[in-house]
């Protein structure tokens, strides 16, 4: 399902809560007041792993939903997101698109941005899988504000958010990128250094733009296989030990009751919805006409994703694109 989309409070204009200068350097273990936004499939899990970690997280979703499952794992949610921030010293955020990570933090319709609210010396850990154009617009008034920023967004999956076994794809300094170590190794099991500020973006939607291809491709197999009276648990097991294995077959088998806890098996409910993927692959064809590279593959997987959301599939797991490949009756 989509993570709840997050738009910025409406607050007026004020100084500061605070001019502390945090020290997060070598923090190691030291338990930190953290402010979360965002509670969606990944979000939330997140959250509450730098809960059961220790520290001391305070969180904002504007899905009341959302913020019950959170504050039912002991996390504190906030009644806003200015009212998380205040006394923070690192925030993360995970949120859907581009246009609500710059309104969360550069305001918009006459709203202040949450960068008027966090404390200058803190830090700002952005997970959401948005356009490297963003990533380095924040990043620079956030600089401005003498608030540090990385982008790392994660891939893994909600079993991986849920594990804390996500892996961080970061752009920023080395600095800042140590500062936040302590936080991203509660919340991940593998931690890549892609660049300077925008580049853990590239990284991801690369990454993206492969694994849409890879379901589409393994879905293709899979459907023809049982079109053909083949047992999907057979074939699949067949190509996940042979040269067509992939992370599809290996963990997230889009054909219901191959494995137990993908969303295939539950209706395509949760996980990772067809509408992100096709946001993702949009960013990825954007990327692509930027830099004049050719991602002819990427461009048909965003054609079929779009294709599976206007009938209606938007809301389900992007594994779900299965469905338009299988024969009807």
């Amino acid at each position: 399902m989509r993570t709840a989309a997050l738009r910025t409070a409406k607050w007026t204009p004020a100084t500061r809560a605070t001019e502390t200068h945090h020290k997060l350097h070598n923090t190691g273990d030291k338990h930190m007041q953290i402010a979360f936004i965002g509670l969606g499939n990944m979000g939330g899990p997140m959250a509450i792993n730098l809960h059961k970690a220790g520290h001391t997280v305070k969180a904002f979703d504007l899905s009341k939903d959302a913020c019950a499952k959170v504050a039912a794992e002991g996390v504190t949610i906030a009644a806003s997101a200015e009212d998380a921030v205040q006394g923070a010293e690192a925030v993360v955020s995970m949120l859907p698109a581009s246009q609500h990570v710059e309104g969360l933090f550069l305001g918009r319709d006459g709203a202040a941005g949450l960068l008027q609210r966090v404390a200058k010396g803190a830090l700002i850990i952005d997970s959401s899988t948005i356009a490297a154009a963003t990533s380095q617009k924040v990043a620079k008034a956030a600089q401005a504000a003498g608030i540090a920023f990385i982008d790392a967004p994660v891939s893994g999956g909600t079993g991986g958010a849920i594990a804390g076994t996500l892996t961080f794809m970061v752009g920023g300094s080395n600095a800042d990128l140590e500062r936040a170590r302590p936080l991203l190794e509660k919340m991940g099991a593998n931690i890549f250094h892609a660049g300077a500020v925008g580049a853990g973006q590239t990284a991801k939607i690369c990454n993206n733009m492969l694994l849409g291809i890879l379901m589409i491709g393994t879905s293709e197999a899979i459907a023809l296989g049982v079109a053909n009276g083949l047992d999907p648990k057979v074939l699949s097991e067949i190509m996940r030990r042979s040269s067509g294995g992939n992370w599809a077959l290996e963990k997230y088998n889009p054909f219901p009751g191959v494995h137990e806890n993908a969303p295939a098996s539950k209706n395509y409910a949760g996980g990772f919805g067809t509408d992100l993927m096709l946001k993702d692959l949009g960013l990825a064809q954007e990327n692509a006409m930027a830099v004049k590279a050719s991602t002819p593959l990427g461009g048909m997987a965003r054609a079929m994703y779009a294709m599976h959301s206007i009938a209606g599939n938007g809301a389900l797991d992007f594994s779900s694109v299965i469905r338009s490949l299988q024969k009807n009756g």
